[in-house]
């Protein structure tokens, strides 16, 4: 079991929260009267403190030699010199991870920030929101929780290493990184993606007004899926005119789907939420119902997996949002407890914890000698196999032409100048697929099978993103995978999760958003919700793959057993939802806040000169305030001096501070602010990220690699750095089968005539 140390609150409660999950020993550090954050927001603080103990500062410094990892989210505060000291008790042998808004160098690593300015600076923002509307931030602080995860992630992978090293993770890094389609866009087509509500711009989904709430669906993915859809309205009496012959051209429906989304409001709008979603399902479409947090707890699925956990509260037991991966030899207690201040106290003969010596620099990363086979598409598989690739495993991807990966074949995924037939230049894939091996195995084939049997059993870990059940038809299941490598680890991470009543319902991004919560809770105050369009949910789902299968990875150092670990995307993102089910099992009512914030006003994204341009100001005190009011000349009112007094009056303030914003460079804007002391940042779109962003070229976050099919392009880099085991990107993407003959030779020992006997019977396509 690791031992963590947690002080400050950039950060470090979420990713604190999220080894709580994997069986983490965490220790709280804050003063006798207890963090902040007890008092300002004792909710919170109790969805990110639960599982975990409180210490003083200086009895923190007598366990630091016991523990494993120092959780450092200081950055700029008061205790960074606790934490500094917590370093230096823990040792040589110790991790130190330190959480950075910006990055630990640059003109912006000593700014201030907040979930607003991070989000903004990593280009989130520009993604969310209706167009003609400011960019919008998502609920549920979700750059801080990307910055933790981050965080997670580099914790398991330095203590894998032997522990000895100072890790920094960039808040703005971890944001730029998660943006699917924001920066590779502008890098592979020189476009910027502008805000499309509540449509997704490359799969043609959008949220629909039923009779009794909102639903996200659209056209599919496939043809299949429009042949499905048109099916299921034709049976309903209800496809007019959409069953005309032109709209069997996909590129029809594509070009004309606004006026298809039109024509299918108009039909679900007098049917009922849950019988569309439940009927969708039933014919394999990915439509789903947007569920409220007070709606979830109860929800089938969610409850049958045992997803939810009992936290024992100051205030008595509530109900919480569990965790995003149980894997087994590393889970938390069945109940969880919010911990008193500082109620921890040392043993008089502590002894210093047993660690790995540090060891020289590895040059792949400290995941050289693990290999992992890839069986998954599109986003979120892929995520989570490039995180685990960027750190130096041996990735081997098995792709088929007869099961293409949309983002290799797709044109609208394919981004690229290039010819759009041609799978070895899409800028989509390139990007999440560098650093890993493509061999081409046709799975429809009893021999393709054998093939993936054969390579299994060279692998520490399998990921697989099928749907619930596949993965068995094709005779590759855990029990079938086991058998060729006893100690193998299998990560599944399909929709809904393999077992539950939704187990075989499918899903997109906008799906897993929708019935998770975060699309209810994602918009402007009074209106209705616009989502999250984009695939965050895909990517945080990648993201707590490759954490489990790290988790895993040393469940099996410790006992030599592999296992299979049933992860849901519906609970990754539910994971992340902050504490608004929380909140709502206490009995309150969770509405969208738009970029609001309850404790700090101003909190909002404002004008700035040019189209196009904001900028993002929070004010965290009432002494914050005084300075940005000073630095913006805003008229003096007695009511806005206190939060109280602003939040009451909070529209007219955001007006006299965008009439200030409006005429001024939104760079401008951010500098005379953080040098005052008052968080801001420019909102960074997919051009400004790769093209003017001082904190990023200081991190040296996008990364230029040559690709033998595609040219020379800038690839998005690692959100964290490890000073003796650093990962990187060092190969580009494989083109299509790229590395078969050399896998089946050098792993498998198959010779020129054997492979050339499983080419001509079709199994290498």
């Amino acid at each position: 079991m690791i031992r963590v140390l947690e002080i400050g609150d950039y950060a470090a409660p979420d990713a604190g929260r999220m080894l709580v999950g994997l069986g983490a020993e965490v220790t709280i550090v804050e003063p006798p009267e207890g963090v902040a954050a007890r008092r300002t927001d004792p909710v919170g603080f109790a969805h990110r403190a639960a599982g975990k103990s409180s210490a003083l500062p200086e009895d923190a410094l007598a366990l630091a030699p016991q523990c494993d990892v120092i959780l450092d989210g200081t950055w700029g505060g008061p205790l960074a010199r606790v934490a500094a000291d917590l370093a230096e008790a823990a040792g040589d042998g110790a991790v130190h991870v330190v959480l950075a808004p910006y990055g630990d160098a640059g003109p912006a690593a000593g700014w201030a920030a907040t979930d607003l300015t991070v989000a903004a600076a990593g280009g989130m923002l520009a993604l969310i929101g209706r167009p003609d509307r400011p960019p919008l931030r998502p609920y549920g602080d979700q750059a801080d929780q990307l910055a933790g995860l981050n965080a997670a992630i580099a914790t398991l992978v330095a203590a894998r290493a032997g522990g000895g090293q100072r890790v920094v993770v960039s808040g703005q890094a971890s944001v730029a990184a998660s943006l699917e389609f924001g920066a590779i866009t502008y890098i592979h087509t020189g476009r910027v993606p502008e805000r499309t509500g509540s449509t997704h711009p490359m799969a043609p989904h959008t949220l629909f007004t039923t009779a009794d709430g909102l639903i996200a669906g659209g056209l599919g993915g496939s043809p299949r899926m429009w042949d499905a859809t048109l099916a299921w309205l034709v049976d309903n009496g209800t496809a007019g005119d959409l069953a005309d012959e032109r709209w069997q051209d996909p590129a029809y429906r594509v070009r004309h789907r606004q006026e298809v989304f039109d024509l299918l409001a108009g039909i679900v709008g007098e049917m009922k939420r849950d019988q569309l979603f439940h009927e969708g399902q039933a014919r394999r479409l990915p439509w789903a119902a947007v569920l409220r947090p007070e709606e979830l707890a109860g929800n089938a699925q969610l409850v049958d997996r045992g997803f939810f956990v009992d936290v024992m509260t100051p205030e008595g037991p509530a109900r919480d949002a569990g965790f995003a991966a149980r894997v087994g030899g590393a889970a938390p207690p069945a109940r969880l407890r919010v911990p008193e201040p500082c109620e921890h106290t040392v043993p008089a003969a502590a002894e210093p914890r047993a660690r790995n010596a540090a060891a020289t620099p590895r040059r792949r990363g400290a995941l050289e000698g693990i290999r992992v086979l890839d069986l998954t598409w599109v986003l979120a598989g892929p995520y989570a196999t490039k995180t685990l690739a960027d750190h130096g495993a041996e990735v081997i991807k098995i792709e088929s032409r007869h099961r293409p990966d949309p983002t290799r074949f797709s044109p609208g995924f394919h981004l690229s100048r290039s010819d759009e037939t041609d799978p070895d230049t899409s800028g989509y894939f390139n990007n999440v697929n560098r650093n890993k091996k493509s061999i081409t195995v046709n799975l429809r084939t009893q021999e393709g099978r054998d093939l993936a049997l054969r390579l299994a059993a060279h692998c520490d870990v399998v990921v697989e993103n099928f749907a619930a059940g596949v993965l068995d038809r094709l005779e590759l299941g855990y029990d079938r995978l086991r058998r060729v490598r006893e100690d193998i680890i299998v990560v599944s991470m399909s929709g809904m999760g393999h077992t539950g009543p939704w187990r075989d319902y499918v899903s997109y991004a906008d799906a897993v958003s929708a019935l998770s919560g975060w699309t209810a809770l994602t918009g402007e105050p009074g209106e209705q919700p616009v989502g999250v369009v984009y695939g965050l949910a895909d990517i945080i789902a990648g993201h707590h793959a490759a954490l489990a299968a790290l988790a895993a990875l040393a469940v099996r150092d410790r006992t030599g057993a592999g296992q299979h670990v049933d992860m849901s995307q519906l609970e990754t993102a539910a994971a992340h939802l902050g504490d608004a089910i929380l909140r709502a099992d206490r009995g309150e009512t969770v509405e969208p806040l738009g970029n609001r914030h309850p404790r700090m006003a101003p909190h909002g994204v404002f004008p700035c000169l040019g189209d196009g341009n904001w900028v993002a100001i929070a004010a965290r005190t009432d002494e914050e305030y005084a300075r940005l009011a000073a630095v913006a000349g805003l008229p003096y009112d007695p009511r806005w001096t206190t939060l109280t007094g602003r939040k009451a009056n909070e529209s007219a303030l955001e007006d006299h501070i965008a009439a200030w914003t409006r005429s001024r460079p939104a760079e401008a804007v951010a500098e005379i602010l953080q040098g005052n002391g008052v968080p801001a940042y420019p909102v960074r779109d997919g051009r400004t990220l790769v093209e003017h962003d001082a904190a990023l070229r200081a991190w040296e976050f996008y990364v230029p690699l040559a690709h033998p099919a595609a040219g020379t392009f800038l690839h998005e880099g690692l959100p964290a750095r490890l000073t003796r085991t650093p990962g990187s990107v060092r190969t580009p993407a494989p083109r299509l089968g790229e590395h078969t003959a050399e896998l089946l030779t050098d792993l498998l020992d198959l010779d020129e005539t054997e492979q050339a006997a499983l080419r001509a019977n079709g199994v290498l396509e």
